[in-house]
């Protein structure tokens, strides 16, 4: 027994692995990017659609192809990179859309609903502007169309949103006359909207910025008024209400502070992870980080074959890697997964030690008379 256990290791100790042409040699502690393998229904070709995260499954609805706008949800196990189309229920369901946003809102966000449900705001197609609101129920798969009062957000897309203390919030976007830089609030228990009234702002009305949560702190980079891209970065304390715009700095290895539209953004510990969009100038495929304890953008060398440049895509965070999905280079529509592995950097997302108020105290802000 002992004899052929022996030679068994021996065998396998001669084997000799073949070399693939198609991955790249990469240290362990190295972020990755790769582009798995998928099944399943497969769906379209899609840029301006939403994309979040509940459980293990990523819910992809909306957006538009070649063709036009669509109302389809797709569901991709990110675990086992299955794709699904399945069947929604309801008389309420969205009509086609882009440049919409959704969030999940859990029964941790409002005692009012027993299951994990995704909202989703806006949006429109073609000449359309959306302000309508809809609900998709995670466990059942029927949408619905909730009553809300008080006054409404206008119709607009390109906006961004975000849940925080038992109410959803939608900021800016535009509503195909103008951009807009309004902050709106639906209380989640009475679903009554109310427009957020805050101090201290300057920021120039825009569009397909990203805005990301951070812990009582919204941070919001780039976007676009239509004639300019921008790569200002304002925080909006959500305790203060009051908004700040910060200087931010660069780190070794990057030679320039970046400006962004169309853009993906998410949350990693104490970064905002940055990937693509449009410089003003052209489609990017780059990865940028930026340290919200110290404000100052960051390079990290990525190991793998990143996504071609585009804009309009999607990104989410799942178990220690970033999801990234879709997208368009102004002649080609994407339908491609590609995963960011942060290898070392899974830690980040358990950073819960640090603080950007130390970083306000120093930001750049308006007196209240000028707002």
């Amino acid at each position: 027994m002992s004899g052929s256990i022996r030679r068994r290791k021996a065998n396998v100790t001669n084997l000799v692995l073949s070399k693939s042409t198609s991955v790249m040699p990469a240290p362990a502690p190295a972020m990755y990017w790769s582009r798995p393998t998928v099944h399943g229904v497969l769906p379209h070709r899609l840029r301006a659609h939403s994309s979040v995260v509940v459980g293990d499954l990523m819910y992809v609805f909306g957006g538009t192809d070649s063709h036009g706008c669509l109302d389809t949800l797709y569901i991709l196990e990110l675990d086992t990179f299955k794709w699904m189309k399945p069947h929604v229920h309801g008389d309420d369901r969205p009509t086609p859309s882009r440049a919409h946003c959704a969030v999940v809102v859990t029964p941790q966000d409002t005692a009012t609903i027993s299951s994990t449900k995704i909202y989703v705001f806006g949006g429109g197609d073609a000449n359309s502007y959306s302000n309508a609101l809809h609900v998709l129920d995670t466990d059942s798969l029927v949408w619905s169309r909730p009553q809300t009062s008080g006054p409404t957000p206008c119709p607009r897309r390109a906006h961004s949103g975000f849940v925080w203390r038992g109410g959803l919030y939608i900021f800016a976007g535009g509503d195909g006359q103008r951009p807009l830089n309004d902050l709106h609030r639906l209380d989640l228990e009475t679903m009554t909207w109310a427009i957020v009234d805050t101090t201290a702002t300057t920021m120039a009305p825009r569009g397909y910025h990203s805005g990301t949560l951070v812990h009582d702190k919204f941070i919001v980079f780039g976007g676009s008024d239509g004639q300019e891209c921008f790569g200002d970065v304002f925080i909006l304390d959500l305790v203060t209400r009051r908004w700040s715009e910060v200087e931010t700095g660069i780190s070794a290895g990057l030679d320039f502070v970046p400006q962004r539209l169309s853009h993906a953004a998410t949350n990693v510990g104490s970064y905002i992870f940055v990937t693509g969009g449009h410089n003003g100038k052209h489609y990017c495929n780059d990865l940028l980080l930026l340290n919200v304890a110290n404000m100052a953008w960051e390079t990290r060398k990525v190991y793998g074959i990143p996504p071609s440049p585009r804009g309009y895509h999607s990104m989410v965070l799942h178990d220690g890697r970033l999801f990234l999905f879709g997208g368009f280079d102004g002649k080609r529509f994407y339908d491609e997964i590609y995963v960011l592995d942060l290898s070392s950097s899974a830690y980040l997302p358990q950073i819960t030690n640090f603080s950007i108020d130390t970083v306000l105290d120093t930001a750049t802000t308006p007196p209240n008379d000028d707002v």
